[in-house]
Order: C-alpha cells, then structure tokens, then sequence
C-alpha cells in the first residue's frame, strides 16, 4: 500500500462521496456498540455506522460484537438471553433507529446469520433498507439472500482466502449479485480497487486507524473506510484531495 501511494495520482472511486464508517460508533471516544457512541460517531461527522448483530433467544436482533454477556460468573451466548435480561448498555437495532434516525448508512457485520431477517424488516421500517450493508465472510450466503433484499451485500474476507484469486472472486460477487468486498486496508492498492471497479463492486476497507493510512486508502479509489476514529476518518479525507 506505501508503494502504491508513491506513484499515482487518486484513483476514481465508484462511491461519490466514499463513506466514512464509524466502527462499533465513536469507539475511540465511547463504549463500543452503545447508542452513546453511536450518537456521538454521527456529531462528529462519520457517514456511516458499523456495528455487529445477534439475536436474542426471543427473536430480537441486538448490536455487540462478541455475543457472549456475563451473568454472574459465568459468559452466557446472547442466543440463549431474553432482551429484557440483556444489560441496559446493549442496544437493540430498533434502539440504534429510534435514537439516530435513518440518514446515514449503516453497515452490520451478521455474526448471527438468522438475523437476516428481523434486520431487513426492521429497516424497511425505518425506511433505511437502501443504506444497509450486510456483511458476511461467506459470499454464497449472502447470494442466498439476493432476491429478498435491495440492501447491499458485502463479502468480508482477506485476499489470502481468495483460493482463486481476486479477479475469479470479483466475477463471482458479481454474477451472485454481492455489491462489495470489504478487505483489511493492508490487502488494498490501486490495482485492486480498480479490479474490483472493472466488475462494478464497491472496495471497503476495515481496520484503518491512522491518518496517513486513510488518506492512502482514498487515493486509491476505497468506496468506504471502517476506523474507531472519526476525527482521523476526516482529516484523511481532507488530505487525499
């Protein structure tokens, strides 16, 4: 990625402006995952939110990254948890719509693949299934899902687990319809995005947490980026021009 930073002029992107994504909210400045960080991702101006998913084990779909709470002294799996036992700083994904409205995009990592659904259907509640990002590190199950959703489908993986290459991997998301990659922003350069560009799938980027690595990101053309720090998602964006 430094190397290619050194010889190009920016590459286009296919997302106009590209989406500053809050991971798990204002991480570096709140508690991940709650609607406080959420909220305050949105003051501070990121585009977008990421966050993770999980179904209770009476159906409702809730944003924590690991999936586990502990209960006493024990971690029990939220799958196996009530809503109403969960403790009071998880937010529900009605929480996140009801407390932040729909005007951003909104990118859910589906570690609990059964809450396609209820995710879907609450969006399209809010009116926000258009700026959804559901994301998967199996494309063929997001290609499942194709027909029964508009929202974007993104196939979260490394390049070293492209068994065939990026090229074959790029083909195959756009046979089955998968919008995006999302790759760790050490795997990205000019070359791939305009790869991926070629078959029209949107190039994200996760993990970037410093200035000069976002600003390297979107000269290369990146569609969206995922950062703890949305101070530095904007001063990067700044710099690349």
């Amino acid at each position: 990625m430094e190397n290619d930073v050194l010889v190009q002029q920016r590459l286009p992107s296919l997302r106009k402006p590209a989406i500053q994504f809050a991971h798990r909210g204002a991480r570096a400045n709140a508690p991940e995952n709650t609607l406080d960080a959420f909220e305050l991702a949105l003051r501070l101006g990121a585009t977008g939110l990421e966050t993770d998913v999980w179904l209770t084990s009476d159906g409702v779909p809730v944003l924590d990254h690991d999936g586990v709470v502990r209960v006493g002294i024990r971690r029990k799996s939220i799958s196996k948890i009530l809503r109403v036992d969960l403790p009071t700083q998880i937010p529900s994904l009605e929480d996140l719509y009801r407390a932040c409205g729909s005007n951003f995009e909104l990118s859910i990592d589906l570690k609990d693949s059964d809450a396609y659904s209820q995710v879907v259907s609450l969006a399209r509640d809010f009116q926000a299934e258009a700026r959804l990002w559901l994301c998967h590190p199996t494309w063929e199950l997001l290609a499942g899902l194709r027909s029964e959703t508009c929202a974007r489908l993104v196939n979260s993986t490394r390049v070293k687990d492209m068994k065939d290459g990026p090229e074959r991997r790029a083909a195959e998301l756009a046979a089955a319809g998968i919008d995006a990659v999302n790759l760790h922003h050490s795997d990205w350069s000019g070359g791939l995005t305009t790869l991926f560009h070629r078959f029209n799938r949107y190039c994200i980027a996760w993990d970037a947490q410093h200035v000069r690595v976002i600003r390297d990101l979107v000269r290369m053309g990146i569609d969206g980026v995922h950062s703890d720090h949305v101070d530095r998602l904007q001063t990067g964006f700044s710099q690349a021009g």
